[in-house]
């Protein structure tokens, strides 16, 4: 009889502290997961809050304007940050807020090259650019299509950026709408992310 009541106690006992682990792996695990939930928010909080408003962004582009660089369908990372340190210059690609309001007030972005800067005096002469008198060699230009606009001479002022898109027949751009200010730029795009087979920097 006292070998049986030991072996009960001890079966007993056994039990509960088999289950007491599981008990405290259990708190174990919810912790985890709640911790991992609150990361997952953080990350989130520094995505949507800082990182896609003052540093990258991607965009997409919806026509054909900058072809042959972009294509229709393209997606581009932006760089939001790196107007705050330096000035435009020519050559680079901006998304910027358009100067023209459309019937509800709203503005598109749009995106383009910058040819000329604050100072510079621009002309387009049979399509061809100049840029201070001097004709650009632009190999980005797209020559299937050519253009044969012209346009100015004109004196960019301090403060904003001459912008054209590299479909030159098929852009409306700042020989239509003006200097784009410069606190109407967003960012610099600076590589093409999707689709795949056309990954490249800008």
């Amino acid at each position: 009889m006292v070998d049986k009541r030991y072996e009960d106690w001890d079966f007993e006992t056994a039990r509960k502290a088999d289950r007491a682990p599981r008990s405290r792996q259990g708190k174990k695990g919810g912790g985890g997961l709640l911790e991992f939930l609150l990361i997952l928010i953080v990350a989130f909080a520094l995505v949507f809050g800082f990182v896609r408003p003052f540093v990258m962004e991607a965009f997409y582009i919806p026509s054909g304007s900058m072809i042959p660089t972009l294509e229709v369908g393209d997606r581009v990372l932006v760089n939001k940050f790196i107007y705050r340190f330096e000035e435009p210059e020519r050559g680079d690609v901006i998304v910027f807020e358009s100067v023209e309001p459309k019937p509800d007030g709203s503005r598109d972005d749009l995106i383009k090259r910058v040819v000329a800067v604050g100072g510079d005096e621009v002309a387009v002469r049979d399509g061809t650019l100049f840029i201070n008198g001097e004709p650009q060699d632009e190999p980005y230009v797209n020559g299937e299509f050519p253009d044969s606009s012209f346009f100015g001479p004109t004196v960019i002022p301090e403060g904003r950026v001459f912008a054209m898109g590299d479909n030159r027949s098929n852009s409306r751009d700042s020989r239509f709408f003006g200097p784009v200010p410069v606190e109407n730029i967003e960012g610099e795009a600076f590589i093409v992310f999707w689709p795949l087979s056309r990954i490249s920097f800008l």
